[in-house]
């Protein structure tokens, strides 16, 4: 449904926005934000009557689409019965979250630890990794993204992190994977393998590895560019762990929840770690929740001994009942297998032949409805189409490719020279053809800039 435009509304809601808002990631006074007047599936419409089609997931949450009917009615149900509780009593819709969760986590990741989202998921399961093993370094990748808390932003490894990066105690950044830009100047992703495991197995023998806790990744880093793991170097990191008592945390907070076509992108590895990190696809973003999946061996770490940590909100019960609801609606209407289906048969085929036919796009990577497109300048040379964390005048290609979309009805997911295709998982195959014409159209634009 879109319903009637209504700009006068658009007006006082924009207004108000600037006038008090205070928005993340931005110069306050460079930015427009688009008055949203509602959603419904994969798509979402403004005042001015403008509907778009969702490519992005909101911030690649929305897995099941926007306003599900199924999990707005039990929000409201729980809304109805008990509307929030303290984290320290058993509520019926926490211990079902909590149930459901780790019945599709990998392995014993079998007691759940709750937070209100991702970047405090990662800050407890990085506490829990230092406690359980008493060592103080935590390892992770460079093209990263592990949230905006303290050490979650620290661990992070791309330009967000620069301006809070007070070099850490304990964090150390590698290199992992990507053999699009090799850093390790492999030809093969068995060479790209190889070369990154050495790389890490260096990294861990100069720091010391009775001084490092954890290494972290994304089981399929999001929005650092949809870099799918060459066979056998998560199984690889999960030895090099095992072998000098390190505890290995997957990220699985955009990664996770279907968005891979597996409940969670370490199925496709045949991994299982020793904590695992999830929120946005949980329960689609509808009510914030977040947490942590904890293996049996760390939590007897707690088991008589207090763990040191916790939230106002952990595990709310509005949160929980859209995570149940979210949970059994995916199983219900078989979300997972949809995005591994039009994954599979129609948006990596289309994206593909995109790729044969515009020479700004460079590399097309990725799995389920979790794909990403290099944009490049020219193919031979693999020079972006903007240069690394680009603003202004040098990001107008992007810009460009992005206003392009929008007109066409699309709303492109943009980071640096890449557009992410992250869709709800359960898109029908008419609106992901709808989305790929949109696509295909805003890349001609794109084509403007190569040489």
């Amino acid at each position: 449904m879109t319903p009637q435009p209504n700009p006068q509304v658009g007006a006082a809601v924009k207004a108000a926005d600037r006038a008090h808002v205070f928005h993340s990631w931005s110069a306050q006074e460079l930015i427009d934000p688009l008055a949203v007047a509602g959603a419904d599936g994969s798509y979402f419409w403004d005042y001015d009557g403008n509907r778009y089609l969702d490519f992005t997931s909101g911030l690649v949450f929305t897995n099941i689409g926007y306003q599900h009917p199924k999990v707005v009615a039990a929000i409201q149900e729980q809304a109805a019965s008990l509307t929030t509780f303290a984290p320290a009593f058993a509520v019926e819709a926490r211990s079902e979250a909590a149930r459901l969760i780790a019945e599709r986590t990998p392995g014993d990741l079998d007691k759940i630890f709750f937070t209100n989202g991702g970047a405090e998921a990662v800050e407890n399961a990085t506490r829990m990794a230092r406690l359980h093993t008493g060592r103080p370094k935590v390892l992770s990748a460079y093209r990263s993204y592990h949230g905006a808390t303290s050490t979650a932003i620290n661990l992070t490894g791309d330009p967000r992190r620069w301006p809070s990066d007070q070099g850490a105690a304990g964090v150390v950044h590698f290199w992992a994977p990507f053999l699009y830009r090799s850093p390790f100047y492999a030809e093969t992703e068995q060479q790209e393998c190889e070369r990154a495991l050495q790389h890490l197995e260096d990294t861990i023998a100069f720091e010391g590895p009775a001084t490092i806790a954890a290494v972290i990744l994304e089981t399929v880093p999001g929005t650092a560019g949809i870099m799918t793991p060459p066979p056998g170097y998560l199984q690889g990191v999960r030895e090099l762990c095992d072998r000098h008592g390190i505890v290995f945390i997957l990220d699985e907070v955009m990664a996770g929840f279907g968005r891979t076509g597996k409940w969670f992108a370490a199925d496709h590895y045949d991994v299982v770690p020793d904590l695992m990190t999830f929120a946005k696809g949980v329960n689609s973003g509808y009510v914030p929740l977040g947490g942590v999946a904890i293996s049996g061996a760390i939590a007897d770490t707690f088991g008589k001994r207090p763990y040191p940590g916790g939230l106002t909100y952990s595990g709310h019960p509005l949160a929980c009942a859209a995570a149940v609801a979210t949970i059994n609606v995916m199983a219900e209407e078989r979300v997972v297998e949809n995005a591994a289906h039009l994954g599979e048969t129609l948006i990596g085929p289309a994206l593909r032949e995109l790729a044969e036919r515009h020479p700004s796009v460079g590399e097309v990577r990725g799995l389920g409805m979790f794909w990403a497109l290099e944009l490049v300048k020219n193919k031979e040379t693999r020079e972006p189409l903007t240069p690394y964390n680009a603003a202004g005048e040098a990001n107008a290609p992007m810009a460009a490719f992005g206003a392009a979309a929008k007109k066409n009805g699309l709303w492109p997911f943009i980071n640096m020279n890449r557009t992410h295709v992250v869709p709800p998982c359960n898109i029908t195959e008419a609106e992901a053809k709808e989305g790929l014409a949109a696509l295909d159209e805003a890349l001609t634009v794109a084509d403007g800039y190569t040489a």
